[in-house]
């Protein structure tokens, strides 16, 4: 397999992990904590997932610790705050002005993030040095 073939397995792989991870806090967090919200409950998932996300982005996708982890870890929360709000603007167009399936406008959506996101992780937050990327360590 290519490397960019084996960078996009491995990103996909580190996505589901990741989501694993999310939805195992969630439901502990539910479950085990006894806490009666899952909309109080998500957010800590959530984190949990994204923290799961970055790292497993950094070490194991795009193995890039030689960029400073804070402008890197900086650059993947608004590169993923951007995506979760065009994820939210798809279902809205879709399911609530043109009235159409909300299951078809998440998959959509779903797919615009899972590209969005590689693109954005390869290129902007962990894209090696001299690519446009002057995040390394002073």
């Amino acid at each position: 397999m290519s490397g960019r073939g084996a960078e996009g397995l491995r990103y996909l792989l580190n996505g589901a992990f990741a989501t694993l991870v999310h939805f195992a806090v969630l439901w502990a967090c539910l479950e085990w904590l006894l806490i009666s919200s899952a909309g109080l409950s998500s957010p800590a998932a959530s984190l949990v997932g994204i923290a799961v996300s970055f790292f497993g982005n950094r070490h194991f996708v795009f193995r890039r610790q030689d960029g400073a982890i804070w402008l890197q870890a900086r650059r993947f929360l608004m590169l993923y705050a951007a995506i979760a709000l065009l994820h939210g603007s798809v279902l809205f167009v879709w399911t609530d002005l043109l009235q159409l399936p909300y299951l078809v406008g998440f998959g959509l959506a779903v797919a615009l993030q899972v590209v969005l996101g590689y693109l954005g992780g390869r290129f902007l937050v962990f894209a090696p040095v001299g690519e446009g990327n002057p995040s390394v360590e002073s």
